[in-house]
């Protein structure tokens, strides 16, 4: 069976961008049905689906049910989650920023944690209006611009604490040998204050954030179709080797990068789609 693909990335109006990284539409149909893999990473994921609802059989969170979404935001989390399809999936995903969830959703990400939480419980009437305006929109700009009106209708601009915000960049950034000791110190707070605030904002603890970002640096190097030797990526990205690289992956994905390049579809259809499609602005 041969699979269609279609889709878009679009950038969100300027007053967005400090809380919505992106919109990516996206459309598949054709594929064999299966499951695939929604990757832990250093931002919130927000889901809505056009046609018909997600289903996850795994959801983050080990006391969450199966469960399908018309659409849904999720936390943090160093767990992934399993979606099943009958070979077609149609949707917009939004990725926020810790500080849209306060902005947009009006909760902390910790106030989510690993859930799944349906956008109506934390959108109200608007999450309806959304979907339907969405599902009724021609064009992925168009569904873009239904996004950016209803997003900036409910946002509400926060302000954090400048080392709450400066903890999140060290430990959550690029540098893959950031210490946690090291952030407390420059930011002035002992490593238990540390602790215990950033895990009250973002639900998650500092080693947890630098473990997600290294793995996102690592996901990203592995869906590229030029593929570097997993030793080359684990070094990149700043594992000790090879073998401690294929350990997170097994705690954060459910199984080695090997396998999951070897059984996942989607993800790759995807990349191919939107870089196709490129990137739009509507400001």
């Amino acid at each position: 069976m041969t699979g269609v693909s279609e889709g878009a990335r679009g950038l969100p109006d300027q007053r967005l961008r400090p809380y919505v990284l992106e919109y990516e539409g996206y459309l598949l149909r054709g594929f064999e049905p299966g499951t695939h893999v929604g990757m832990p990473s250093t931002v919130l994921t927000v889901i809505v689906t056009i046609d018909e609802p997600m289903e996850v059989p795994v959801a983050p969170h080990p006391e969450q049910a199966a469960s399908s979404w018309a659409s849904m935001a999720s936390g943090l989390t160093v767990r992934p989650t399993v979606i099943a399809h009958r070979g077609y999936q149609h949707g917009v995903q939004l990725s926020l920023t810790p500080q849209g969830a306060r902005a947009l959703l009006g909760v902390p990400t910790a106030a989510i944690g690993a859930w799944m939480v349906e956008l109506d419980e934390l959108l109200g009437d608007r999450a309806a209006e959304l979907r339907e305006r969405v599902t009724a929109a021609p064009t992925w700009p168009h569904r873009f611009a239904v996004f950016d009106e209803i997003l900036l209708r409910r946002l509400t601009p926060v302000r954090w604490d400048p080392e709450i915000d400066r903890a999140w960049q060290l430990l959550a950034g690029a540098d893959p040998s950031v210490r946690v000791s090291a952030v407390a110190d420059e930011i002035g707070w002992s490593r238990r204050h540390l602790v215990n605030r950033f895990t009250a904002e973002f639900g998650i603890t500092p080693k947890d954030a630098t473990r997600l970002a290294r793995f996102e640096r690592s996901h990203r190097l592995l869906r590229r179709a030029d593929l570097p030797s997993l030793a080359e990526v684990a070094a990149q990205v700043g594992y000790y080797d090879q073998a401690h690289m294929a350990r997170e992956w097994r705690e954060l994905a459910g199984m080695p990068p090997s396998v999951w390049r070897e059984r996942e579809v989607f993800p790759f259809v995807q990349d191919q789609l939107l870089l196709g499609a490129g990137r739009s602005e509507h400001d």
